[in-house]
Order: C-alpha cells, then structure tokens, then sequence
C-alpha cells in the first residue's frame, strides 16, 4: 500500500449502518487508509436481515481488514441508547478512549416506504422509519461525541 492508501493509519473509526451499501463501502474505503473500524447493524451470521438480504456486518469486517485496516464487527440496534452507550464504551476500552471518525449511515427504511402520498402512508411506518433515519443518528453521536470531545478532535459525518 502507499502512504496515501495508509494516510489514516493508527485512527479509530465507528460506521453505524456498515451492513451494506454506503455504509460497507465507507468502511471499506477506511480500512484501504489504515483505519481501525467498528462496523456497526444489526446484521450478523445467523442473524440475517429481517428484509432476507444476506449481507451482515461480520462480512464487512472481513473486507476492512483484507484492504489493509482493522476491522472489527459489533452487533447494534441504533435506536437501543443502552446497545449504543455499551458500543462506546467498548471502543474507549479498545482503544485507550480513542474515537476519530464517526460515519452515521443507519437507515433501515427499506420495507417501510410506500410508493405514495405521504398523507396515505402507513403512520406506525412512517414514524418508524424517522425513528430509524434520524434519531438513530442523534443516539450514535449522543455516545460517540463525549469520545472525541475529551481529545478535542473528530469527525463526524452524516449520510443521509
């Protein structure tokens, strides 16, 4: 690898949402820079999407260290403040209070868009799925700010 591809080498990362998609491929890309990264959802072996889509976080942990970074797949439910408090805590006990990259990626809408009138959806769906999109991401950065806050760095990105 170049120095570019390694140029975040030694940092701590947290992807929220890294099953699939953007989130897997940030994580991924991450990992090609050096990264140490957390790869978060709620998709393990053996537990597979309640949507039956095979990818699992366990497998996007695989690709961040086969592209050269550390990656380390932890089972969460983002909208669980008690599952994303012991997240957290985890990765300060890991890596000596060290939190320098947080990627909110959570969506977990799919099943529950309607292809119609907002006014006509489902409201336990509709809600839900807010739930999932938005306060998911104020959970994650709720834990993971304190991390970065005490280092006076960090970064955190929203992908929505």
């Amino acid at each position: 690898m170049s120095a570019h591809q390694q140029s975040l080498k030694g940092q701590v990362a947290v992807v929220a949402g890294a099953t699939r998609g953007a989130g897997r491929a940030i994580a991924v890309e991450l990992g090609a820079a050096g990264t140490t990264v957390y790869c978060t959802g709620r998709s393990v072996r053996g537990a597979p999407s309640d949507l039956q889509r095979s990818e699992t976080i366990d497998e996007t942990a695989e690709l961040v260290t086969a592209a050269g970074g550390v990656g380390i797949a932890v089972q969460v439910d983002h909208s669980q403040p008690e599952q994303v408090e012991a997240l957290f805590q985890r990765v300060a006990a890991d890596q000596d209070g060290r939190l320098d990259i947080l990627v909110n990626d959570v969506w977990g809408g799919e099943g529950l868009m309607e292809w119609k009138p907002f006014w006509e959806m489902d409201i336990d769906k509709a809600l839900l799925m807010i739930s999932r999109a938005v306060f998911t991401h104020i959970i994650t950065s709720r834990y993971g700010g304190p991390l970065m806050a005490a280092r006076n760095q960090g970064l955190i990105i929203e992908i929505t």
